[in-house]
Formats: structure tokens, sequence, C-alpha cells
């Protein structure tokens, strides 16, 4: 066998172990009941309840149904990334997974790939029921692109609450991971506008909400649509790559940590 045979066959073996890893970990996560029913179901029932509720309202050039299937979606697919690896990543550290994984011959890096295809998946799902829902209920009639521009938008703009929940499940052990998770899911969420209009909420919230990432993803769905608050595209880019690139490296730290206590 030449040497350009072997490379090949490598090449195919690590596509192989990266699809596998993104498969199982999917898998897994699907069969979790505590994972999967919350993650999916939270936001579904927040649209059903909110954005379904409110028949026609109109919220600018859209009305209320559309305006709350992206703000839900965006709130749905964060909560995907937080928990997924906030909640994921901690339960593993806190079963000896990740000293079997760190010991293994797998790339690293195929642990947390897996687990942003995870988020993706879930967050794919999470956008398509939304947009089901609206779609026979409330007369969400958006084109193509505009479906295609939010979807792009929510899944490449959970990076930063990826890196987040990386953080957090390096951070605190498995039994408050959950909790902490939802203590900076919730309030950060209802802050940033995504439960209600940023312009109904309290004007100090007001002027806190630029400070959160999902103010800045929320608003930049929302630009699709033509309801954001006319900041700058780039900017929201901007903030939401500085949140991603500091809880990567708190995380890469913590993991540091973490490795140090377990093999000295």
């Amino acid at each position: 066998m030449n040497s350009g045979q072997v490379t090949q066959d490598k090449k195919r073996n690590i596509v192989n172990i990266y699809w596998l890893e993104a498969k199982y970990e999917f898998l897994k996560s699907l069969r979790l009941p505590v994972f999967a029913l919350s993650t999916i179901l939270f936001p579904t029932l927040f649209y059903m309840f909110f954005g379904l509720s409110f028949g026609q309202q109109d919220f600018g050039p859209v009305n209320s149904a559309t305006y709350y299937f992206v703000s839900y979606g965006v709130f749905g697919v964060i909560g995907a990334s937080l928990f997924g690896f906030g909640a994921g990543v901690a339960a593993e550290r806190g079963q000896g997974w990740m000293r079997l994984k760190q010991a293994s011959p797998m790339p690293p890096l195929a642990y947390f790939v897996a687990k942003l295809a995870m988020a993706a998946m879930f967050s794919t799902i999470i956008f398509l029921l939304l947009w089901l829902l609206g779609f026979l209920f409330g007369e969400v009639r958006l084109a193509a692109l505009q479906l295609l521009s939010i979807w792009a938008i929510m899944v490449v703009g959970s990076l930063p609450f990826a890196a987040m929940g990386l953080a957090i499940g390096y951070a605190v052990g498995p039994n408050s991971a959950p909790a902490i998770v939802n203590l900076v899911y919730l309030p950060m969420a209802f802050a940033s506008g995504l439960w209600i209009p940023i312009q109904a909420l309290p004007e100090f919230l007001q002027k806190i909400a630029p400070f959160l990432a999902p103010y800045h993803l929320a608003q930049l769905a929302f630009s699709v649509i033509n309801v954001d608050q006319g900041d700058s595209v780039l900017g929201h880019i901007i903030v939401l790559g500085i949140y991603t690139v500091l809880f990567l490296v708190i995380a890469l730290i913590l993991y540091k940590r973490d490795e140090g206590k377990t093999f000295g």
C-alpha cells in the first residue's frame, strides 16, 4: 500500500470518527427526556402561549406570530447550546467520561465538534417546529431566503452560547450545572427582549440589553424581517465574536485546570 493510500485512509477514518461521535451524541441527547423535552418543549410552549395567542397584532411590517417565531427561535437555540454544553459537559465530567475520552485515541476536538453538531441539530428541530406552528396557526409567511437566513443566523450565532456553556460545564459540578445554566439563561433571555419586545421592558433593562449576547443574536435575526432596533449588523457580529473568544479562553483555562487535577 503506497503512502498516498495510507494518508487517504487516515483522513477517511478521521472523518468517520467525527461523524460517529456526532451521530451518537445526538442520539444520546435525544434519548434523555430531561434534555430533549425541556430543550424542545420550552420554546415551543412559550411560542404557543405568547406568540400565537396575541392574534394578528402588528409588529411593524410583520404580525405577532412572525415576530415571536424569530424571538422564541433564538431563545430555543440559546437553550440548546447552553444546556448541551453546560449541563452535558458537567455531567460527563462527574461520571468520569471525560477521563476516558482523554485517554482514548479519539481526536480531542471530535468531542466538542460532536456537541456543536448536536446543538445545531436540536436548534434546527426547534426552528422547524416553531415555523410549522406559525405557518399553520399564526399566518407566518416568510420567503424561503428569509427562512434560510434566520436559520443560518440562529445556528451560527449559537457559538458564543456554546462557549459560555462549555465554560460553565468546566466550572461547576454535575448537580449544580443545570441550576447555574438556568440562572444565566432565563434572566439573560428576558433582559435581552426575547420574551417580550425590548421596547416593553423597563428602561433600566433596555440599557442593559446591548451588553448581553442574546440581544445581539436576536437583533441579527430580527433584521431579516425588518423589526430590529436599527443598530449596526457588524456591531452585533463583533459583540458575539467577543463573547465567543472570551468564554472559549475561560473554558480553556478551566479545562487545563481540570486536566491538571486529573493527571497531575
